[in-house]
C-alpha cells in the first residue's frame, strides 16, 4: 500500500470511526421515547387524588425517562376505574407511551369476578405506588358521632358515588360483619359530590376516602376538626392515626378478619401506576427507574409538600407482588368478600 493510501485510509477511519462508535453506543429507549407525547390515563374527572396525583408526577416524570419524553394527561371515568383499566388492556398501544394512575382496588374486582373486568392485573407493567396511606371512614362534625364504637348504637348516614364503590363497600362490611349501623347514600356523582352533601347536611360522613386525600384536599377540615376519622382501612395504622382501629380489628372471629384483611391489602398499592401489557422489558425497566429516581427528586419532593401530598413510596415490582398477592387468596375467602363487593347479587 502507497504512503498516499495509508494516510487517505487513516484520515477516512478518523473521520468515520466516531459515526460508527455514537451509532454503536445509541441508547434505543432514548431514541423511542425522544420527542414523544406520552399518556397518562387518569380513571377519575378532575380535582380529585388520583387526578391530582397523576397530575404531579405526569409534570416530573418525563424528566427521569431516556429522551425526556412530555406527559398529557387524559381522564377518562367511568365504571369506577373499570373503564380506564379495560382500555389499558384491550385498546392502548403496548409500547410504553401509555401511563395509568390505577384504581387500587381492581385486583380485588378482578379476583372476585366482577362484572365488567376485561383486564388482568398480572400483565400489567407495574411502574411504582406514590403512598400506601390508608383509607377511612369518617363522620360529620354536626353529627356528634366521633368513634366507630358510637355507630354501633346510633345510625350514621354516609354517601358514595355507587354500590361498587369502596365508599359503599367497607361500611356494608361493617354492617355485616361488625355490627355498625351505617345506612349509606349512594348515587353521588364523585367524592367531591359527597364532601359537598356532607357540607349541606345531606349526610352525615363518606363512606370512603383516601386518608392522604384528606390531608391535601381539606388540611382545613382536619384542623377545624369538622372531619372525624371513624375507623382506617389497611394492613398498618397510619403514623399519624394512631389511635384509630383497623377495618379487621374490629372483625369478630378468625374468618370475618381474613375477608376483612383481603379487602384491606390493596392499600400496598394505594395510588399505583402501571402500564399496558407486552411493554419490551427495556421500556419497562426505564420507565420505572424514572420513576424510582422521581419519587427522591427534591423538585418532586418539594412540590408534593407544597400540596400537602404525602409520599411513602413501593417500587414497581413490590407494587406487582401486592397486586398479584390479591389473586391467590383462599376460595372461601375471596367467595364471602365477593357476596360485600355485590350486594344483592
Amino acid at each position: 500500500m502507497s504512503l498516499r493510501l495509508k494516510r487517505f485510509v487513516c484520515v477516512t477511519l478518523a473521520l468515520v470511526a466516531p459515526a460508527i462508535f455514537q451509532t454503536a453506543a445509541a441508547d434505543p429507549v432514548e431514541d423511542f421515547y425522544k420527542g414523544k407525547n406520552l399518556e397518562m390515563v387518569v380513571p377519575t374527572s378532575p380535582g380529585g387524588d388520583y387526578d391530582i396525583r397523576g397530575r404531579l408526577v405526569s409534570r416530573h416524570i418525563g424528566r427521569f425517562i431516556p429522551g425526556n419524553p412530555s406527559v398529557v394527561v387524559r381522564n377518562m371515568p367511568g365504571g369506577l376505574g373499570v373503564a380506564a383499566a379495560n382500555y389499558l388492556a384491550r385498546v392502548a398501544p403496548r409500547d410504553g407511551t401509555v401511563l395509568h394512575a390505577i384504581f387500587q382496588n381492581m385486583p380485588v374486582l378482578q379476583a372476585i369476578g366482577s362484572q365488567g373486568v376485561e383486564f388482568d392485573v398480572r400483565r400489567f407493567g407495574w411502574i411504582g405506588n406514590t403512598t400506601n396511606s390508608p383509607n377511612v371512614i369518617n363522620s360529620w362534625h354536626t353529627t356528634g358521632i366521633k368513634t366507630i364504637q358510637d355507630v354501633m348504637t346510633r345510625e350514621l348516614v354516609v354517601g358514595a358515588p355507587g354500590a361498587a364503590s369502596t365508599s359503599y363497600i367497607y361500611p356494608a362490611a361493617l354492617n355485616a360483619l361488625v355490627g355498625t349501623r351505617f345506612k349509606i347514600v349512594a348515587g353521588y356523582p364523585g367524592g367531591n359530590d359527597v364532601n359537598l352533601a356532607m357540607e349541606k347536611g345531606e349526610v352525615g360522613g363518606r363512606g370512603s376516602n383516601s386518608w392522604a386525600s384528606w390531608k391535601s384536599g381539606h388540611p382545613h377540615w382536619l384542623a377545624e376538626k369538622k372531619v372525624t376519622i371513624l375507623v382506617q382501612i389497611g394492613l398498618q395504622r397510619a403514623p399519624d392515626l394512631p389511635d384509630v382501629p383497623l377495618m379487621f380489628e374490629l372483625a369478630k372471629n378468625d374468618e370475618d378478619r381474613q375477608v376483612l384483611t383481603f379487602m384491606s391489602a390493596d392499600m400496598g398499592i394505594s395510588r399505583a401506576f402501571v402500564t399496558t401489557y407486552d411493554v419490551p422489558p427495556a421500556r419497562l425497566d426505564a420507565l420505572r427507574s424514572a420513576f424510582d429516581k422521581m419519587i427522591k427528586d427534591p423538585e418532586f419532593l418539594a412540590e408534593a409538600e407544597k400540596m400537602k401530598m404525602d409520599i411513602s413510596p413501593s417500587t414497581g415490582l413490590e407494587a406487582q407482588k401486592v397486586a398479584e398477592s390479591m389473586l391467590s387468596m383462599p376460595a372461601n375467602i375471596v367467595q364471602r368478600a365477593k357476596v360485600l363487593f355485590e350486594p344483592g347479587k
